[in-house]
């Protein structure tokens, strides 16, 4: 901790990377375990929603139940912690792996939502934007009794729920009837090629790379810290278990991020 409070005394403008350890304080699942290996199912991947109807009613299901516990998480220690921060002038930017928005209900202002959020949905054919609070109301309309089911919530905005799905009912987009899909990156997709220019951007006019609460294992991430390497950056990770970067970390501290975090912020001057 000490080193990591000179570190932050050092530099000044910083760039913070966080992923899925930043937001469990607040009751959202991770997807790995500590040695960065997956816990569950892998995340469907964008070739699967968008080629199975049954794909998709599997989702749509899981994830109507799944989104009420999600879109009710409150922020923790570690999102103020940061928040705090970027009001002392301490963040020049915060790019985020997650889709809960949970940074920016804490107060952080220098966001960018590398994979998207899950409030928003998008159609595929004609690209309308669409809330996800239609999307839920529509869900139950089309599907009276969906809402008794139990599940428990898992990583971003899912549910373990197994069923037989296909009498599922799904929404097509208002405007053209296209398939609806949540606005965010899911894996097989790519990250829109403006929102990684900003992120670059952003990591040069940066002097030091802060990762907090994620492994690192999705290259999308990755490749910043990388990039950051490369340009002579020091890069410190807050994290408990093994990350992909582990031997490009100037430091390490294995510890959780919202008590370490809080714990810094307590003891930088105000």
């Amino acid at each position: 901790m000490q080193t990591l409070h000179r570190f932050m005394a050092q530099h000044p403008q910083l760039f913070v990377l966080t992923g899925a350890g930043c937001s469990t304080d607040s009751g959202i699942p991770d997807y790995r375990d500590n040695n960065g290996l997956w816990k569950r199912r892998k995340p469907i991947l964008y070739q699967e929603f968008m080629g199975s109807e049954h794909t998709r009613q599997r989702y749509w299901a899981r994830s109507y139940l799944g989104w009420i516990p999600f879109s009710q998480a409150k922020p923790n220690a570690a999102h103020q912690a940061l928040a705090i921060l970027e009001s002392r002038g301490r963040i020049h930017q915060l790019v985020t792996q997650n889709v809960d928005g949970l940074h920016q209900k804490a107060g952080s202002r220098r966001v960018i939502d590398l994979h998207g959020r899950l409030q928003q949905l998008r159609c595929q054919s004609c690209g309308e934007p669409e809330s996800r609070h239609w999307m839920q109301q529509k869900l139950a309309s089309l599907n009276p009794g969906i809402e008794a089911y139990t599940a428990a919530i898992a990583p971003d905005g899912d549910a373990d729920l197994e069923t037989d799905f296909t009498q599922i009912q799904i929404p097509g987009c208002p405007i053209c009837g296209g398939v609806l899909k949540p606005d965010v990156v899911f894996y097989g997709e790519q990250v829109p090629r403006h929102r990684i220019d900003a992120v670059y951007a952003a990591l040069r006019q940066a002097d030091a790379l802060l990762v907090a609460g994620t492994s690192l294992m999705v290259f999308s991430a990755f490749q910043f810290v990388r990039e950051a390497v490369r340009q002579g950056k020091p890069v410190v990770a807050i994290n408990q278990g093994k990350t992909r970067a582990d031997d490009l970390l100037a430091l390490k501290v294995a510890r959780p991020a919202s008590e370490t975090l809080m714990e810094l912020v307590d003891q930088l001057p105000k």
